[in-house]
């Protein structure tokens, strides 16, 4: 049989996740005369009458065969966005919520990335048609006829948005969507409907979608042996009084009874035990329940469950225990917890959301040396510390407690701006490692001397030149093809005496013991002077060299070897 698509929401902060959920609750409690709201931890159950009744005849003479939906609760819980199984998401579909006034931000990115990498369906609730200026709301009639009564100026406005929002969504993700009323196929663009959380428009579009793509192209995935062995994700862990540490798990297939025998995954083995009680919420307490059938939210109490993170796997025994062991092990191998010989350590709330930050830290090619959930430990501490490299001994914590230590820590509960912050110390840091490991060697450059800029003949010639690459220093010696010609005595950049000057600035320079049209005349390129010595140490350092300054080396060198072909080498 079929059993609920499991649906989240996903969408940047305050663009309208919880609203839309509390009104799509509300609206379902409220006609409680035709079957009413399943309550289950951290989920909610919307049956199929109650759909049909909201929806009215939008889904009349519809033969639907799904029991309902099943929401969760906690909007774009790590758990679910991440986590993988049997290859994809836990979430069968998703509604991505995006601000119409708004458009796409921060989060409403990383939601797009997070729903490719599952492979996860999704349709675009484009929320807040209520704020547009001028806009009539009417929660009585269908959308599009709300959409067509509306004066010519608010459809032209909404037509902008909404056109705004294909070209960023097909220019930056080769996304392709159409809105409800126009699509013609559905497995290559994405829905998008108007909607207003507050007002309730549009939400019953919404409803009727999600279950009419469910059922026509999610029946495989959907279908599950209600009397077969359960299948479950862990989504938290609670102390509850009275009960101790339990388990709000969502059982995604099969079926689960009290004192059942249980696998359940963890960082280390997975670790046996038995269910004692399990719970649904009955008002503020717990009704205890003897079985659950898939899909639904429910709290489990068992024993010796201390080392279990949110975001393992969770399955009943029935036999080959070794077997579902070696499975569940697999499972969480491929959630891409992959460890670098070196490279940085990175904490996390649940195991889901490591791998949201492993997957975004490789895209910036970004090696982990020790990836695990939960707190910052002395051991991560010392982890760190032990890294040869500099830019390595840093800790990156999402969703947890900062903690003082003698080594770099940063930690934030936005993905996207733990990533811009870490980014933003490595430079700085880079920066500061490059100048102390390099501050006493010559860096290359070279200056070109400028035409009918000649301040004084000799004793110092005075010029004006042009910094061509690399950044020019007072007291370096300079050279002209292969030979030693003068030094870099003074800088001077309007009228004022400069230590350094940076590629494309104009200069005038002090230069000793030459003279202008004998050694050296308008145009003469000049060479910051490298030893051998000098040269073999920066090749070692060459990382903390710019593009420019790695150029001009290979131009030193070519000039070097044309007296000594062997220099350098």
């Amino acid at each position: 049989m079929l059993r609920q698509p499991i649906c989240l929401f996903l969408g940047h902060v305050d663009h309208g996740k919880t609203t839309i959920q509390d009104k799509i609750r509300g609206t379902a409690i409220a006609l409680k005369e035709v079957g009413k709201i399943t309550q289950s931890i951290n989920a909610y159950n919307l049956d199929i009458k109650i759909i049909k009744k909201i929806c009215k005849d939008l889904l009349k003479n519809k033969n639907l065969t799904l029991p309902g939906l099943l929401f969760i609760d906690t909007p774009g819980h790590a758990a679910f966005t991440n986590l993988r199984k049997r290859g994809g998401s836990l979430a069968d579909i998703a509604i991505l919520v995006i601000d119409i006034n708004e458009g796409i931000k921060p989060q409403t990115i990383e939601s797009i990335e997070i729903l490719k990498e599952n492979k996860t369906p999704f349709i675009i609730a484009l929320n807040k048609i209520d704020l547009i200026s001028g806009w009539k709301s009417n929660n009585k009639i269908p959308l599009l006829q709300n959409i067509n009564s509306q004066s010519d100026s608010i459809k032209k406005n909404l037509d902008e948005k909404f056109y705004k929002l294909l070209g960023e969504l097909y220019e930056n993700f080769n996304l392709n969507i159409e809105r409800f009323d126009t699509i013609q196929d559905f497995t290559k663009n994405i829905i998008v409907i108007p909607i207003s959380a507050k007002t309730g428009e549009g939400l019953p579009e919404l409803l009727m979608f999600l279950v009419g793509l469910a059922q026509k192209f999610l029946d495989v995935c959907l279908t599950c042996n209600i009397c077969g062995p359960g299948k479950a994700t862990i989504l938290e862990l609670k102390e509850e009084k009275g009960l101790g540490l339990t388990l709000d798990v969502i059982l995604y297939d099969g079926c689960i009874k009290t004192e059942d025998k249980i696998i359940i995954g963890t960082l280390q083995e997975p670790i046996t035990t038995k269910i004692k009680a399990m719970f649904l919420p009955d008002g503020k307490k717990f009704k205890p329940v003897q079985e659950a059938n898939a899909a639904i939210g429910i709290k489990i109490s068992a024993l010796n469950v201390e080392d279990v993170v949110p975001g393992m796997p969770l399955r009943v025994i029935e036999k080959n225990e070794e077997n579902i062991k070696e499975e569940i092990k697999k499972e969480i191998e491929a959630t891409t917890l992959e460890i670098n010989k070196n490279g940085i350590v990175i904490k996390a709330d649940t195991l889901g959301s490591l791998e949201a930050l492993i997957n975004l830290l490789k895209e910036k090619k970004v090696n982990i040396k020790r990836a695990s959930v939960g707190e910052i430990t002395k051991k991560d501490i010392a982890e760190a510390d032990s890294e040869q490299d500099e830019l390595n001994k840093i800790i990156l914590g999402f969703n947890i407690k900062k903690i003082d230590a003698q080594i770099k820590i940063i930690t934030d509960n936005i993905i996207y701006k733990l990533i811009e912050n870490f980014e933003e110390w490595r430079e700085k840091e880079y920066k500061q490692i490059q100048e102390k490991t390099i501050k006493d060697l010559v860096r290359p450059f070279k200056i070109q001397i400028l035409q009918g800029y000649i301040f004084r003949q000799s004793n110092p010639a005075v010029v004006g030149a042009e910094v061509l690459a690399g950044t020019a220093k007072t007291g370096t010696t300079l050279i002209k093809d292969e030979k030693i010609l003068t030094e870099l005595k003074t800088i001077q950049k309007d009228g004022i005496n400069i230590k350094e000057a940076k590629k494309g600035e104009a200069i005038a320079i002090a230069l000793p013991n030459v003279t202008m049209g004998r050694q050296i005349h308008e145009f003469d390129i000049l060479y910051s002077d490298i030893k051998e010595k000098e040269f073999l140490r920066l090749k070692k350092l060459k990382k903390y060299l710019n593009e420019d300054e790695v150029e001009i080396l290979k131009e030193i060198t070519e000039i070097k070897r044309k007296q000594d072909p062997m220099w350098g080498i």
